[in-house]
């Protein structure tokens, strides 16, 4: 896929790539809306969020379409799961709390055709692909797949030089709330051993090669810590902080 190829190309030179991460609502045309803003990718949170997957299907033909990238974030690597994710048609895959390469390994099976993996290939959002032959497949899909792994404890910051060295991963990924909660310093962006554990994932993904994608409340932040892989914000949070910033100036009339 193209526009997977050209995202994972602008991540790894070091620019700034800015995206959201949408959980609790979706809708076609919010593809559209998000690429005339200028960000770079939408994050569909399918960990959390309860989305109708033939939504998330449209969501993704448009993607392609239009050249914005969409990405998916399942509940965990099953390979049951992953297959089904895959046959929606997105750029690429976030898997939530990894914690050693056998989740990995099982999700490489559910991703990759034979001989390398398991993967049965079909779906509704797969029907842009010219032919299901190995070749076909391989050269427009798997080699292109985005997957992120995302760190969200002590564990898997313990374990991330193994993870970052996985064949299947094209990017590290950060959760900091859940990684905050799991420290012991649990919503506290500021605390030192969060900081630490961002930066050790961060420094292990720069020896493999690769950037590490990273959600803060205060973007910038997160920046200044030398993160460009971002995603600046969870869409229904930010909709809820512009009307209160509205209603904040109506306030002040």
């Amino acid at each position: 896929m193209e526009i997977a190829k050209k995202l994972l190309e602008k991540i790894n030179q070091g620019e700034l790539v800015t995206g959201v991460l949408a959980t609790d609502h979706i809708w076609p045309g919010m593809t559209e809306l998000l690429k005339s803003t200028g960000l770079d990718y939408l994050m569909i949170d399918y960990e959390h969020g309860p989305h109708d997957q033939s939504v998330i299907s449209q969501i993704c033909d448009i993607g392609r379409m239009i050249d914005f990238p969409i990405l998916i974030r399942p509940v965990s690597t099953d390979k049951h799961i992953v297959r089904r994710m895959i046959d929606l048609g997105p750029c690429g895959l976030m898997f939530p709390s990894i914690e050693s390469t056998e989740q990995l390994d099982e999700a490489r099976d559910a991703i990759w055709m034979p001989p390398r993996g398991r993967r049965r290939p079909g779906g509704i959002g797969n029907r842009w692909v010219e032919d299901f032959n190995y070749e076909t497949w391989k050269e427009v899909v798997e080699d292109n797949f985005i997957v992120l792994a995302q760190i969200e404890s002590q564990q898997g910051v313990d374990c991330i030089d193994a993870i970052a060295s996985h064949d299947i991963v094209s990017s590290l990924a950060l959760g900091p709330y859940d990684l905050s909660a799991d420290l012991g310093c649990c919503g506290d962006p500021d605390d030192p051993k969060l900081i630490d554990a961002m930066l050790k994932v961060k420094q292990a993904g720069e020896k493999h090669g690769m950037k590490t994608w990273c959600l803060g409340a205060d973007p910038m932040a997160v920046k200044e810590l030398g993160f460009t892989f971002l995603c600046i914000g969870v869409s229904c949070m930010m909709l809820k902080q512009k009307v209160k910033d509205v209603i904040g100036l109506r306030n002040d009339e």
